[in-house]
């Protein structure tokens, strides 16, 4: 069940952001809100927070923070929602996981995330960490 950075055990499917929204509408907004900026109390932020790490009041999302996209696909197929873990198709995940990089301005409406293409997106903050990931 494993993901690394290098995108090593992310299953077959795809997804885009059209399709994410209306999964993240459906099992993600009422946790981190319609926009992704705004859980209510219930839930980190998912969106935001770019150039703000360095201030008094860092917002850590999956825009700002995150180093790796795979990451992403990872934590959401394990963990999400929250109220149903791992009960996500890798379909929707792929999905969801297109939908949010989208909010960040990370990826464009039609890209496609899948095992190629997702590995290969460049988080903004990707540069910020060390990695003990035995990377090739």
């Amino acid at each position: 069940i494993s993901v690394d950075p290098s995108g090593d055990n992310l299953p077959a499917g795809s997804g885009n952001a059209m399709a994410g929204a209306k999964v993240y509408e459906a099992k993600c907004a009422s946790c981190h809100g319609a926009d992704g900026k705004s859980g209510k109390g219930l839930a980190d932020p998912v969106v935001g927070g770019l150039d703000t790490l360095t201030s008094a009041k860092p917002v850590k999302t999956v825009g700002s923070f995150w180093p790796y996209a795979t990451t992403l696909f990872d934590y959401t197929r394990r963990a999400m929602p929250l109220d149903a873990p791992q009960s996500l198709s890798d379909d929707e995940v792929y999905a969801v996981s297109a939908y949010i990089l989208k909010l960040n301005g990370i990826i464009d409406d039609g890209d496609e995330m899948n095992a190629k293409t997702l590995p290969k997106v460049k988080m903004p903050n990707q540069d910020g960490f060390v990695s003990d990931w035995p990377l090739e």
